[in-house]
Order: C-alpha cells, then sequence, then structure tokens
C-alpha cells in the first residue's frame, strides 16, 4: 500500500516541486507533472499507453472549455473597463464604502468573490477578484494569494450547487440531507476566513483592529449559509449569503470607521484619510454606473447562465456530447473506492452556448460596446488578451490532463485508499481526502465525485455516520482549493505575475493544511466529542 502511495505520488511531487522549490513557470512544471503522470499510470500501474494518452488529450481539453473559456473572457473584461480608465472609476467607488485596505479585501476578496462562486465556480472568483485587488493597486502576491484564501468558504455550495449535486449522484445519499450535514460544518468557517484572510494579509494587531466589520462580514455569511442549506437546498446557498454579506458590510462602514486606518500597504494613518472618499463623491451618477456597467453585467448574466433552466434551453439549441473512444467504459472502478464496481465513463461535453465562459464573453462584448470602444478595436483587445493568458491557456491544458491521467489510472484512488485505512482516525484523514482530491483536481466537483463512493463505503465499514462522512469530503476539499494548480495559475493570470506560480503556492500552503485541519478536527469531534455530536444526528 505505502510503496503503490509513494508511486501515485509521483506526478504530484514533480508538479508542485518544480513550482514551489525549483521556480519552474508553471506551463513547464505542469508538462513535467504530466510527463510523470503518464509514466507511473503506464509503467506502474499497467495502463495501456493509447488510453493514457486519451485521458491526458480528454484532460486538456476540458481545461480550455471550460475553465481556459473563462479565465480568458474575464481578463478580456477587465481588459476592456482599463482600455479608457472606467477601472479607475471603480477603484474610486469602492472607497466609497472605505479606503481602509483590509476592508477593500473583506468585501471583494471574501463577500464579492463568494457571489461569484455561487454564480459560476471554475476559477471565476479568483480571476475577478484577484483582477479588482489589482486595479486597486494591491501587490501581485497579496492580490492572488488573499483571493485564494478567501475563496474557501463558499466553495462546496458553488456554481449553484454543483458539488453537492455531485456528490448525491455518486453517493446515492439524500441530496438535502448532505446540503444540511456540510451546512453545518461550513457556517464555522465562514466566520473563521474572513479573519483569516486579514490576518494573513497584515498580522493579527492589526487585523483585531478592525474585528467588528469582519465580524459582520463573517456571521452574515455563516447564518443565511446555515438556513439556506438546512432548509432549502444546495443551489442558492452561496448567492444569498453573498448578498446579505456584501449588504451587511456595506450599510456597518457607513456607521463604523477603524481607528487607525490602513490607506496604503503597510501604512496606517492615525486618523482615517479623506481624499479618496472625496475624490469619490465628485463622480456622477452616470459616469458611476458606466463604470459599473461591466461588473454589474457579467453578475447578472453569469447568474442568469448557471441556472439550470436557462443552461437546459442553451444546450438545447447546441451541444455536443462526444463519447472518447478508447476510454469511455473501458476503466472499471471496483471496491472499496465504490460500493459496486462501475465503468467511468468519458464524454467530452461540447457545449460552447450554455457554458459560463460565452456568458462572460457576451457580457465583455456589451460592456465594450456600453464603454465606447469600436468594433475593431474589441477586436484587438481580445486579441491582446489571448496573446496574455497563452501561458496560462497551456498551463490550465496540462494541469487537467495530469488530472484526468490520474483519474482515469487509478493513483489518485490509491492515495485516498491509503488515507481510508487509519482506523478510528478515519474522520480526520478522510477530510483529508477531500482536501487532497481538491488539490489534484482544482475541483470540489471533482473530488467528491472521485471519493465521494470511497467515503460512503469506508464510513460504513467503519460504523460512522456515511452522509457525514460525504460531506466531510466536501468540507474539507473547499480548503484544497487555495493550492490546487490551476487556481494559482488563474491567480498569477489574473494579476499579470505569470511566472511566479511558486512564490503564490509557498504564500498559501500553510493556510490550506492549517484550514483543512481543523476542519478535520471538526468532523472528527462530530464523530466522538459530545456537544458536536448533535450537528451530525
Amino acid at each position: 500500500m505505502l510503496l503503490s502511495a509513494a508511486t501515485a505520488a509521483l506526478p504530484v511531487v514533480v508538479l508542485l516541486g518544480a513550482i514551489a522549490f525549483f521556480e519552474v513557470r508553471a506551463h513547464y512544471a505542469a508538462l513535467l507533472g504530466l510527463a510523470a503522470a503518464l509514466l507511473v499510470a503506464i509503467f506502474a500501474f499497467g495502463m495501456p499507453p493509447g488510453m493514457a494518452g486519451l485521458a491526458a488529450a480528454y484532460g486538456a481539453a476540458f481545461g480550455l472549455l471550460p475553465i481556459g473559456w473563462i479565465i480568458l473572457n474575464v481578463i478580456f473584461l477587465y481588459q476592456l473597463t482599463t482600455e479608457n480608465g472606467e477601472f479607475d472609476v471603480v477603484q474610486r467607488s469602492i472607497s466609497r464604502i472605505s479606503s481602509d485596505r483590509r476592508m477593500q479585501v473583506l468585501f471583494i476578496a471574501f463577500s464579492l468573490g463568494a457571489f461569484f462562486e455561487g454564480a459560476a465556480g471554475f476559477g471565476t472568483p479568483v480571476a475577478v477578484t484577484a483582477a479588482l485587488l489589482i486595479g486597486l493597486g494591491f501587490p501581485p502576491l497579496a492580490a492572488s494569494g488573499l483571493s485564494l484564501i478567501a475563496n474557501t468558504a463558499p466553495v462546496a455550495f458553488g456554481a449553484l450547487g454543483s458539488p453537492v449535486i455531485a456528490l448525491a449522484a455518486v453517493t446515492g445519499l439524500d441530496l438535502h440531507e448532505l446540503s444540511g450535514m456540510i451546512g453545518r460544518q461550513l457556517p464555522l468557517f465562514s466566520v473563521i476566513v474572513p479573519f483569516w484572510v486579514i490576518w494573513a494579509y497584515v498580522g493579527f494587531r492589526r487585523m483585531m483592529d478592525v474585528w467588528p466589520p469582519i465580524a459582520v462580514a463573517g456571521i452574515s455569511f455563516a447564518v443565511p449559509q446555515y438556513i439556506v442549506s438546512n432548509y432549502h437546498g444546495p443551489w442558492l446557498v452561496d448567492i444569498i449569503a453573498a448578498v446579505v454579506s456584501m449588504t451587511c458590510l456595506a450599510l456597518f462602514l457607513k456607521v463604523w470607521e477603524p481607528a487607525r486606518e490602513m490607506a496604503g500597504h503597510g501604512d496606517v494613518a492615525t486618523q482615517p484619510e479623506q481624499p479618496s472618499n472625496d475624490v469619490a463623491h465628485t463622480i456622477s451618477r452616470a459616469t458611476l454606473l458606466r463604470a459599473w456597467t461591466p461588473w454589474l453585467l457579467l453578475s447578472a448574466i453569469v447568474f442568469l447562465w448557471g441556472t439550470p433552466q436557462v443552461k437546459a434551453f442553451l444546450d438545447s439549441l447546441w451541444s455536443y456530447k462526444h463519447p472518447v473512444a478508447g476510454l469511455d467504459g473501458l476503466v472499471q472502478k471496483m471496491p472499496p473506492v465504490v460500493a459496486v464496481p462501475h465503468a467511468e465513463t468519458a464524454v467530452y461535453n461540447l457545449n460552447l452556448i450554455s457554458a459560463t465562459g460565452t456568458g462572460i464573453l457576451i457580457a465583455a462584448l456589451l460592456s465594450g460596446l456600453v464603454l465606447g470602444h469600436r468594433p475593431l478595436q474589441i477586436i484587438r483587445i481580445y486579441g491582446r488578451t489571448l496573446y496574455l493568458v497563452r501561458y496560462s491557456l497551456i498551463t490550465i491544458a496540462g494541469m487537467l490532463a495530469i488530472g484526468f491521467v490520474t483519474r482515469y489510472s487509478g493513483t489518485d484512488a490509491t492515495l485516498g485508499l491509503v488515507l481510508a485505512n487509519t482506523g478510528w482516525l478515519y474522520p480526520f484523514f478522510g477530510t483529508l481526502i477531500g482536501w487532497l482530491g481538491v488539490a489534484l483536481t482544482g475541483s470540489d466537483t471533482a473530488s467528491n465525485v472521485l471519493f465521494g463512493g470511497l467515503q460512503r463505503v469506508s464510513a460504513e465499514q467503519l460504523g460512522i455516520n456515511a452522509t457525514l462522512m460525504a460531506a466531510a469530503n466536501s468540507s474539507g476539499g473547499v480548503m484544497g482549493k487555495m493550492i490546487d494548480a490551476q487556481s494559482i495559475v488563474v491567480a498569477s493570470t489574473a494579476t499579470k505575475w505569470y511566472g511566479h506560480e511558486g512564490t503564490i503556492l509557498r504564500f498559501v500552503f500553510f493556510h490550506s493544511v492549517a484550514l483543512a485541519t481543523l476542519v478535520g478536527l471538526l468532523v472528527t469531534a462530530q464523530v466522538y466529542v459530545w456537544p458536536f455530536t448533535l450537528l451530525a444526528p
């Protein structure tokens, strides 16, 4: 078991080691990791070379659509808003909420990011919030790292509840029970994460200087998250919680201000600085509306595109599902990874019209016209954007190729089985299975599909609540979101800091491990320690 696990871990070690310790550029590291994954799959796990190649191609295609398609068009929208200075107006208007840097991080990275996670997921929140923060003058590392840390607690209910829906499908457990269980695990971390983000940014003392608005943002998110997930379902949890959080935080900041305002990065003024607010107040309503129109269009269209009814209608216009011949149905999962043997499907869904990235592209094109760009100018900006993200697209394709090779060869299941053989400590290590799954695949949905069945089977064998451990897979997984290579590349691209992925990874790695450990301890307490057991009836 240990030898198999060590061999299975080689692609991950090569990928993350190349990025974090050898400062290899991400697209080269992705190709090195892919080579390692193919060698391990073929020579150690006996996967036929042709099948391994098809799995890599399938993963690369999935990396470009839908994920790369989202990133390309979000950056395109950002480029349009910076071309004529409209983003400067957005920057100044945000200072009307607060010119304190900590509050800007809180509002954008946590509350606004949660909205985009709930509406779209798949890298959209990090791309948007990191771009907004870099436009506000934040250093690239702060904009990238803080966006990644903040994009954790909402992830389990992202993309209109897709991870929970997928988890219910693969485990056969009740959807509402899973939603409710996750909704009794994550609200605690919805309160912790805002404090954690600001602490990571400015340290404990300066974080405590602004603890009241941090508590407002976290609690006003956590309470709706608990209520909606337990009494409605997984679909609108993040949307409702994020809107409540943004509203409560904005209203609270109208009547509260810090005793020592942080007007710059590392600079704390004795009295709040007013010039940025004064400038913001001079902006006419028409100018303000014009500057915010792209982001309002983005929010509305992404939310619309994410609703099941609209997505089904768009798919009815044109959608092509292509089985990957030579791979589809030819890989069989066996117990104890799954309850009963079943063949893995490999069907590429070419749903270009209903893809979230297409909705973002439409929002960007409409925004370009609203902002006064000529059609040829819009085309030129799109071409520049494509050139800007060229390496990121290669990297994302390579990362997903690694994930799909490990999935179809069984190497990721091998890593999960090692953690599943931990006896009474399984609630803790089972939670880390979810963390590992997201770190490997870049998706809580994919991690739930990959390890959901394993969680149920292992829990039932140990006499533990199966719904609890399946939910723990998703709750623990959200903390792996900040270190998955795909998210790091998205952040580096959004901040135009490509080539520094290793620096970003080192910045967020401790936070990911520490928060995942806390989730594991909470789940363990839900199994063994009263009164936490009351959260897992």
